[in-house]
């Protein structure tokens, strides 16, 4: 019996380990449930970004750092990566790069919704 439980629990944990976690959190921020960073900051979506492409970059980028991906990251389902100009992969959701705000200075902030009429709050759901 303790050699089939374990064939179980391996199988299990080989299953689960296939099957990618997703990049991001969701929280409910305020009265909303969004996309967060794993320390909790809420992620964001452009309008000027075009689906699978960033377009800010420089001082825009520094004000609204993008959610990196690191080397080993894989897509999958509605989590895509996304080279940007410098290179670096970073992460988006059905196609729309994402980011953080510089603003929003702890987790559960939600200062960067409506900035300037292009940044949007990354709404789960």
């Amino acid at each position: 019996m303790k050699i089939v439980a374990s064939a179980l629990t391996a199988l299990f944990l080989g299953v689960a380990a296939a099957h990618a976690a997703e990049p991001a959190q969701v929280k409910t921020v305020g009265s909303e449930q969004v996309y967060t960073d794993s320390h909790g900051m809420t992620l964001y979506t452009f309008d000027k970004d075009a689906v699978g492409k960033s377009n800010c970059d420089g001082d825009c980028a520094a004000k609204w750092p993008p959610f990196q991906a690191n080397a080993s990251a894989k897509a999958e389902g509605d989590w895509t990566l996304v080279k940007r100009s410098d290179g670096a992969m970073m992460w988006a959701f059905k196609g729309k790069p994402l980011y953080t705000y510089a603003g929003d200075k702890k987790a559960g902030e939600m200062s960067g919704d409506g900035v300037g009429g292009n940044w949007h709050a990354a709404k789960a759901g």
